[in-house]
């Protein structure tokens, strides 16, 4: 009899005493899910132009590099008028809304060509802070996926979820990876849908369409 007791307690007593606790890499939802944190950044600077100050910093800043007139300076169509949420939640994004000048990458776990070049769009967000916004759009994918490629690969930027793909519907393009870079007016002055982008390529594209010299 006092075997069974003791037997009947000991949950109790574990459950008291915190050994059933989640730890603090995970958190969870109201509904009961235990969930990890998301890898990537919040989307709330997307609507801020890049800069210290609020506004872009001037073109080719890096030091001793001159920098490059952007090719299509009053060329290209706008973002489209589009509204995405936010991998990490918050206020939904609107296209429209996001200052530039911006770099977009459109990826989704399964495509090889995207998985092989997101380290180098880190890299770049890392290498052009403050002077440039680099954007992930995950499309026609899962949260769970999308969540395990940002883990593995460290990707800290911002990502929009959208896993009807209507961004490239928008744009009228089908294949992944796809890269949009935008100027400082919100107009898509480059599409580039030439596969997996390593840093020298990624770094030329910038240069030679946004005008910003940023190191490879």
């Amino acid at each position: 009899m006092n075997r069974r007791l003791a037997a009947l307690l000991v949950p109790v007593l574990l459950a008291v005493a915190g050994c059933t606790a989640t730890g603090p890499e995970r958190q969870t939802t109201s509904t009961g899910r235990t969930e990890r944190p998301s890898p990537f950044a919040d989307c709330t600077a997307l609507t801020r132009a890049p800069g210290p100050s609020g506004s872009a910093a001037p073109a080719g800043s890096a030091p001793g590099t001159p920098a490059a007139a952007p090719t299509t300076a009053t060329g290209g169509a706008l973002l489209p008028e589009l509204t995405l949420n936010c991998f990490t939640g918050g206020a939904p994004v609107a296209l429209r809304d996001v200052r530039g000048p911006a770099v977009v990458n459109l990826w989704a776990s399964w495509c090889p060509p995207c998985r092989k070049e997101l380290p180098a769009f880190q890299r770049l967000s890392e290498r052009a802070a403050g002077r440039l916004q680099v954007l992930g759009v995950n499309s026609r994918d899962t949260r769970t996926a999308a969540q395990s490629i940002g883990e593995d690969f460290g990707i800290r930027f911002p990502v929009l979820f959208d896993q009807g793909e209507a961004l490239q519907r928008e744009l009228g393009r089908n294949a992944l990876p796809l890269t949009l870079l935008v100027d400082a007016e919100g107009r898509v002055v480059h599409v580039d849908a030439s596969g997996a982008l390593d840093d020298a390529r990624l770094a030329a594209l910038v240069q030679r369409h946004l005008g910003l010299a940023v190191p490879a």
